[in-house]
C-alpha cells in the first residue's frame, strides 16, 4: 500500500483560495494525498467560494477557516501557498517538508468591482477551475516546483 502524501494549502485568510484547492485535492486526489488547508490570518469561510465549488460538485459546507498552528500535529510532505502574503509568510516547518508556490488570483479582490452579482462569480469561477487544474496535476508535480527550506 502506498502512503499518502499529507499536503497543506496555505493562504492568507484560508476563506477561498486554500479551501477550494483543499476541495478538489479531497475531491480529485484523495486516493494519493491528504489535503488539508490554513491560514496565517483566518478569516470567514467565503460564501461565494462555497457556492462556486457547489457548482461543480465539491461540497465545501463542513469547511471552517483554519490557522496554521491547528495542524501543527501533522507531518506535512508539502506545503502549497496559493497567495503571495502566504508565500511571504510562510513559517518554516520541521523535518523534509518541501514548500511549493502556486500563486492564484484573489476571487473577492477581483470581484469588489464587479457590475453585477453573476459578474463577481465568474471570477471565483475561473479561479475555481484554475486550482481544479492545477490539482489535476498533483502531486507528481510538486517535486518538481519545490524550493529548499
Amino acid at each position: 500500500m502506498i502512503k499518502k502524501k499529507a499536503v497543506l494549502f496555505l493562504c492568507t485568510g484560508n476563506s477561498c483560495r486554500s479551501q477550494m484547492a483543499e476541495g478538489w485535492a479531497r475531491s480529485l486526489k484523495s486516493d494519493v494525498m491528504d489535503a488539508y488547508s490554513a491560514g496565517v490570518q483566518p478569516q470567514d469561510l467565503n460564501s461565494n467560494a462555497v457556492r462556486v465549488m457547489a457548482e461543480a460538485g465539491v461540497d465545501m459546507t463542513n469547511h471552517r477557516s483554519k490557522h496554521l498552528d491547528e495542524l501543527s500535529d501533522i507531518d506535512f510532505a508539502y506545503v502549497v501557498t496559493v497567495c503571495s502574503n502566504a508565500q511571504e509568510r510562510c513559517p518554516v516547518f520541521p523535518g523534509t517538508v518541501r514548500v511549493v508556490h502556486r500563486g492564484f488570483d484573489d476571487p473577492p479582490r477581483l470581484a469588489e468591482n464587479a457590475s453585477s452579482k453573476e459578474e463577481a462569480l465568474q471570477h471565483y469561477r475561473r479561479v475555481r477551475d484554475e486550482i481544479r487544474d492545477y490539482v489535476k496535476t498533483l502531486p507528481e508535480s510538486l517535486d518538481e516546483h519545490t524550493r529548499p527550506l
